[in-house]
C-alpha cells in the first residue's frame, strides 16, 4: 500500500502517536508524518505510506493554513492555553476593528520570529522543551518566516472587555510559529497574549475536506476500501514545476542519471519534478551545484505504471 492519507489529528495526541496508530490500523511500518502538530492542536496532517515517504519533505515545506483564536490580556509560558500564566494586564480602552485590521497588515509579508521556549527547536543538540521543562533560559535563533495572508474572522466593530479574544485566519510557510504569532500580535496592541485555540485547515495542496479521522480509516481498513482514502504521490508535488520527459529518458531517470539541463529549466531555482508523458512523477531533480548546465536527482521515486 503506498499513496498520501491525509488525517484529521485530533486534540489531545501527536503526530508521532497519529503514525503509531496508523501502523497498528495498516498493518504496516513504512509510514510518515508530515509536520509536527502540537498535541493541543487539531486538523489536516497528511500521511505518507509506503513509498510516499519519499515525497513528505516536500509536503512538509510547503505551505500551511491555520485558523486561530488570539487572547490579549495575558500571556503564558507556552504562549497557548496549556501555559502558566506569566503576565496580565487588563484592557482598559477599546481596541478597534481597524486597529487589528491595520496590527494583521503589518505583520503580512516577510517577519523575524523567535521560536518560544516550549518547542521542538533544537539548540546545542537539544530540543528547547528539553530546557524549558528544567527552567534553563537558553538563546534562542530567530527566523525569517513569510505570513501570506491574515484574515480577521469576526464582524465585531469593537473589542472590549478586560480580555478579549477573536479569531483569525492565517497562511504561511513552513516554519512559522502561529502561538508567537498570535502573541506579536497582541504586543502591537500593546498587551501580553497568548494563542487560545488552533486548527490547521490546509497543508500543501490537503484541506480539511480531504481528511479522514482515525475511525474512520480502521472503519475502511475493515470494510476494504481503504484505497479510496489515497491520494497519488503526484499529489503531494503539485506546488513544484513539472517537466515531461522522452520514453526513452524514462530509464536514465529511474537510475539516477545525470542530466543536461532544458533551456525552459535553467532558470528555475527550485526542485522540479520530472515525470512520464502521462504524468506519472518518476524524480525530483534540481541543478548541479558544480555544473550548471546539468541536473541531478534529489529524490528517485520509480513510481510504476
Amino acid at each position: 500500500m503506498e499513496g498520501i492519507l491525509p488525517l484529521f489529528k485530533p486534540k489531545g495526541m501527536t503526530s508521532h502517536d497519529c503514525v503509531f496508530k496508523l501502523r497498528k490500523i495498516l498493518r504496516m511500518k513504512r509510514i510518515g508524518h508530515t509536520g509536527t502538530l502540537d498535541p493541543e492542536v487539531d486538523g489536516v496532517l497528511p500521511i505518507c505510506l509506503g513509498r510516499a515517504t519519499k515525497v513528505a519533505e516536500y509536503i512538509t515545506d510547503a505551505g500551511k493554513v491555520y485558523e486561530g483564536e488570539v487572547t490579549i490580556g495575558f500571556a503564558t509560558t507556552t504562549e497557548d492555553a496549556t501555559g502558566e500564566v506569566i503576565e496580565r494586564k487588563d484592557i482598559e480602552t477599546l481596541i478597534t476593528r481597524e486597529q487589528v485590521k491595520a496590527v494583521l497588515l503589518e505583520l503580512t509579508g516577510e517577519i523575524s520570529q523567535t521560536p518560544p521556549m516550549y518547542s521542538a527547536v533544537k539548540v546545542n543538540g537539544k530540543r528547547l522543551y528539553e530546557y524549558a521543562r528544567k527552567g534553563i533560559e537558553v538563546e534562542r535563533p530567530t527566523r525569517q518566516v513569510t505570513i501570506y495572508s491574515i484574515e480577521l474572522l469576526d464582524d465585531r466593530e469593537v473589542f472590549e472587555g478586560e480580555t478579549i479574544s477573536f479569531k483569525f485566519r492565517v497562511a504561511c510557510s513552513k516554519g512559522t510559529y502561529i502561538r508567537t504569532l498570535a502573541v506579536m500580535i497582541g504586543e502591537r496592541l500593546g498587551y501580553p497574549a497568548h494563542m487560545s485555540d488552533l486548527r490547521r485547515t490546509e497543508s500543501a495542496s490537503f484541506s480539511l475536506d480531504d481528511c479522514k479521522t482515525l475511525s474512520e480509516v480502521e472503519e475502511m481498513v475493515n470494510n476494504g476500501t481503504i484505497l479510496n482514502a489515497l491520494y497519488p504521490i503526484e499529489r503531494a508535488l503539485i506546488h513544484l514545476p513539472k517537466y515531461q520527459i522522452s520514453d526513452k529518458l524514462v530509464e536514465k531517470v529511474k537510475n539516477g542519471a545525470v542530466l543536461e539541463t532544458p533551456e525552459i529549466l535553467q532558470d528555475i531555482k527550485q526542485p522540479v519534478v520530472l515525470e512520464t508523458m502521462d504524468h506519472k512523477a518518476l524524480a525530483i531533480y534540481m541543478h548541479h551545484p558544480h555544473k550548471p548546465n546539468l541536473m541531478k536527482p534529489t529524490k528517485v521515486l520509480h513510481i510504476e505504471n
